[in-house]
């Protein structure tokens, strides 16, 4: 029996390394297409949409992307309209949050609230396990034109 579990395992890690079938899961599944289905057989009652979505989504592991749009969609509704027109979730890469502001003014004001918005944020989406924030300023224009460039003074915060 441990022998068996050891070589499917093999076999899946070979799959999902190659992403090729092995000529065992290629035998497989032609026997099971070739198999007959008989009437009143168990797993032949009808499911839901759902049901068949939720599979899928389990299948492909597409739970936490969904979750992920759930959260850049909704952010208006958690965060409240006014913080929302001022700030956009950008990404979210290792369960750091990173929100861009539209100037550095609300960029401090969003830092200040960090706890609430973080408290909001795990609250509606505790499977996304966000552990921190990091709230940016709206990007400065470069000024450089050309391919070779001196140093000059650096950027300014004249831009929002």
């Amino acid at each position: 029996m441990a022998h068996d579990f050891a070589q499917e395992f093999y076999f899946r890690m070979r799959e999902a390394a190659t992403g090729r079938l092995s000529r065992d899961a290629k035998r497989i599944l032609e026997k099971a297409k070739t198999q007959k289905s008989r009437p009143f057989d168990t797993g032949r009652d009808p499911q839901t949409a759902g049901q068949t979505l939720d599979g899928v989504l389990k299948e492909f592991r597409w739970e936490a992307q969904l979750a992920e749009a759930d959260l850049f969609n909704r952010w208006a509704e958690l965060v409240g309209q006014q913080n929302a027109d001022n700030s956009q979730p950008e990404t979210l890469v290792g369960g750091v949050l990173t929100i861009r502001c539209k100037s550095t003014a609300w960029a401090t004001q969003l830092r200040l609230m960090q706890t609430i918005l973080l408290e909001k944020v795990t609250e509606a989406h505790p499977d996304l396990e966000i552990k921190s924030l990091k709230l940016l300023g709206p990007d400065a224009p470069s000024w450089k034109k050309g391919p070779r460039s001196v140093p000059g003074r650096g950027p300014r915060d004249t831009y929002g």
